[in-house]
């Protein structure tokens, strides 16, 4: 992990200097899209590579309320953010009791939600599938479910999620489908394949299913990488940006945040990253004022997935 890594030794230590006593980099929230809220790490299965190890067991994240998630829309519109998306993740967003009332707020306020989910047993529940019937009802293509499905084969998704897990996935997508909820998927790139191999193979699954999703659209197909903290990278410096002739804005921290609620705690708190929930040193505040400061590259994340790219500032 960050302190413990053998491969990054002696890096990512001090937000405002590399190893090598060069400015580090760092990111001005210039054009806030994304408000992400984290439900709960509770989720209804243990996965084999979760970035944020959400489990049966796992409630160090508790559950957000619908009336807390109500306070930060209001704070959005004091701070003049100009968000066009609520994101809602977990752990599994449909363990939580209050999901529906949530993603309901957003969009009665002329939000687009996204809502990621393994679309298994806590989404099929019959309250909740009435819930989502409503929103679709009342809202239609504003809302849009991005369904973890970690390869386009059972046999690979299995090996994350355990046995069955593919199928049962399968039948929520079916669900989904027939009642004209508009779904994405978010799969994996580590299996050995190339990008258009793994896109071909979503795109067999789509047709086969009947399921209105591209897979050539990155958009509606995301495929992300495992996130080894211990894998060797370079840290980011102000010079980086010249040479990788990339702009800070493209970076995620220029554009999100997002609002969790740690076991113990009075109140929720706002991260700069979704993919460091437990790093106290990307913890902003309480409020979304407060978060508004610049968010310093000091974590292997930073340069690994969201600036590098499997590109090289070295030079």
């Amino acid at each position: 992990m960050k302190d413990g890594s053998i491969a990054n030794a002696g890096k990512f230590t001090d937000p405002h200097v590399t190893a090598d006593g060069s400015t580090r980099a760092t990111v001005a929230l210039s054009d806030p899209q994304t408000l992400w809220f984290n439900t709960g790490t509770l989720c209804n299965i243990a996965c084999t590579n979760c970035y944020i190890e959400s489990s049966p067991t796992n409630d160090a994240l508790v559950y957000i309320t619908a009336a807390e998630v109500q306070d930060y829309l209001d704070q959005l519109e004091q701070r003049n953010w100009g968000v066009s998306e609520i994101g809602f993740t977990g752990g599994e967003p449909f363990m939580n009791p209050e999901m529906i009332e949530m993603a309901r707020a957003c969009l009665e306020r002329g939000y687009e939600v996204l809502i990621l989910t393994n679309a298994m047993a806590p989404m099929m529940r019959p309250k909740v599938k009435d819930g989502l019937i409503g929103l679709q009802r009342d809202f239609g293509s504003r809302l849009t479910l991005r369904i973890s499905v970690d390869h386009w084969s059972a046999a690979m998704h299995d090996t994350e999620r355990g046995t069955g897990a593919f199928e049962k996935t399968l039948r929520g997508m079916r669900w989904l489908r027939d009642q004209g909820i508009q779904m994405a998927v978010a799969g994996r790139t580590v299996w050995d394949e190339t990008d258009a191999q793994s896109r071909d193979g979503y795109a067999a699954l789509y047709e086969r299913e009947g399921f209105a999703i591209d897979a050539a659209n990155p958009a509606t197909t995301m495929l992300f990488p495992e996130m080894d903290e211990a894998a060797e990278v370079p840290e980011i410096t102000t010079d980086c940006w010249g040479i990788l002739k990339k702009s800070p804005e493209s970076v995620m921290c220029a554009s999100s945040r997002m609002v969790v609620k740690r076991k113990g705690a009075a109140r929720p708190a706002v991260l700069a990253c979704t993919l460091l929930p437990y790093d106290p040193e990307f913890e902003m505040g309480e409020t979304l004022e407060e978060a508004e400061r610049d968010v310093s590259l000091n974590h292997p994340h930073c340069a690994k997935f969201c600036v590098l790219g499997g590109a090289s500032c070295s030079g």
